[in-house]
This record gives C-alpha cells, sequence and structure tokens, in this order.
C-alpha cells in the first residue's frame, strides 16, 4: 500500500537532558538499542510505509547526525533542515521543516525516542484513512497507558470516538506519530513554540483527533527506562 502523505518528519532537534550522561557525546536519536539506533528505526518505518522523502530537523550535535546518514546509505530521499541558531522547540521545529516543503499539505511526524516496529504499519495506514476521510487536519496515534513499558508515564489524553480530550483520567498516550496539515500553522507569530500550543487550539474547538495504536509501547523516557529496555531485549 502506498501512503498518499509523501513526505516524513522525523524531529532529531533535542537535548535528550533525560539520558545525561549518554546525550552528552551523542544526540538521542543516534542512542542504540536493537544494535540499532533509534533514528534508523525511524527512517525503517517510514522506507516501510513507501514515503517518499523524509526531513529529518536538527540543533544539537547536528554534525553527528549529519556524520551518521552520510555513512549509511538508505533508499530514500533524506534532507536535513537546521533549527538554526537557536532551538526552535518541537511545533517551532514542525513549522520550519514545513517551510521547507512548499509543495506538500499533509505531513506525517515521528519522534524517534519511540522504538518503531513492522507491528505500527497497518495502524499508520489505518490512521492515514481515517485522516483523509474525516477530511481532518491533525490526528494523533495514542495508545493505552497498560501496553506501555514505562509505567511512570502519565496518560496524555481522553479519547471518545476518536475525539481527545483533557480530563483528570487522561488514558491514552500520544505515541510520537501525528499527522498534520501546513493550516495549523496559519496563523503562528512565534519562531519558537511547543507543538502542544497547537493541540490546545485544536482541542478548543474540538478538533483534535486520535487513533488507536494496539502494539506495545516502548518510549526511551529517560536513562532509567532505558537501561530496562536494554535488559529486556
Amino acid at each position: 500500500k502506498k501512503m498518499k502523505i509523501k513526505t516524513a518528519f522525523i524531529l532529531c532537534a533535542g537535548y535528550g537532558k533525560r539520558l545525561n550522561p549518554l546525550t552528552l557525546e551523542n544526540p538521542k536519536p543516534l542512542i542504540k538499542l536493537n544494535n540499532q539506533t533509534l533514528l534508523e528505526n525511524t527512517i525503517n518505518i517510514a522506507e516501510k510505509l513507501n514515503i517518499e522523502n523524509i526531513k529529518i530537523n536538527t540543533f544539537y550535535l547536528e554534525d553527528k547526525i549529519k556524520n551518521f546518514l552520510s555513512k549509511k546509505s538508505f533508499n530514500i530521499k533524506i534532507d536535513l533542515i537546521s533549527d538554526g541558531d537557536n532551538i526552535l522547540d518541537t511545533g517551532g521545529g514542525i513549522y520550519n521543516l514545513i517551510k521547507s516543503s512548499a509543495d506538500q499539505e499533509n505531513f506525517i511526524v515521528f519522534n524517534p525516542d519511540t522504538v518503531w516496529n513492522l507491528e505500527y504499519i497497518n495502524f499508520i495506514e489505518k490512521m492515514e484513512d481515517y485522516y483523509f476521510e474525516q477530511e481532518l487536519n491533525n490526528i494523533l496515534l495514542v495508545v493505552k497507558k497498560k501496553f506501555s513499558f514505562d509505567k511512570s508515564l502519565n496518560g496524555d489524553f481522553c479519547m471518545e470516538k476518536n475525539l481527545l480530550t483533557k480530563q483528570h483520567n487522561n488514558d491514552y498516550i500520544f505515541t510520537g506519530c501525528q499527522i498534520i496539515n501546513r493550516k495549523n500553522f496559519n496563523y503562528v507569530k512565534d519562531t519558537k513554540f511547543s507543538i502542544l500550543d497547537i493541540w490546545k487550539e485544536m482541542m478548543q474547538k474540538n478538533k483534535l483527533f486520535g487513533f488507536e495504536s494496539k502494539c506495545e509501547f516502548f518510549h526511551v523516557t529517560n536513562l532509567k527506562i532505558y537501561n530496562q529496555l536494554l535488559k529486556s531485549n
């Protein structure tokens, strides 16, 4: 199956401070699990989805990411887009990537700190179908807390009939994969902002949607969890 969406963004600009001292020398996306970097793992899932090109935003230790990609030969077009002189945060980073992709309306965005595997393919394809059928502007792949390897993660949302809200008993965690339309950034004033600001705005209008993944959720949250993941594999 071919995705309608042609471009994937992978967010690789952050400092990864919760993984210090590992991230003093290496950016978080280049940390390895199962002998593979988190970044390579994420690129592989984009390839399997038949995405045509990938854009990666960089800031912290960006030369290391550049070197890693030049040594590997992936079968997919990959562009690196630097955040520039200052880190732009998640929203600003995505907005900067969108500005470099003039010909596209919709994008799939991955956080590489989730350990993506092939089981996700089915859910991501179905999420894309739902996104276009319902003519949405933003949809988040979410998972029930019970599927999370890291039991300390709080839920981010409640979901009813695919509509996301924030309540007291948020049972769904954002997996780190979303589809977003460039329209959401039409009225952005700042260059540096969190994607949470966009979600909040969408939620106020009852326009933030979710799609449920049933995959076990492995997320490299911090050093403690990373060490547990190393042992469990």
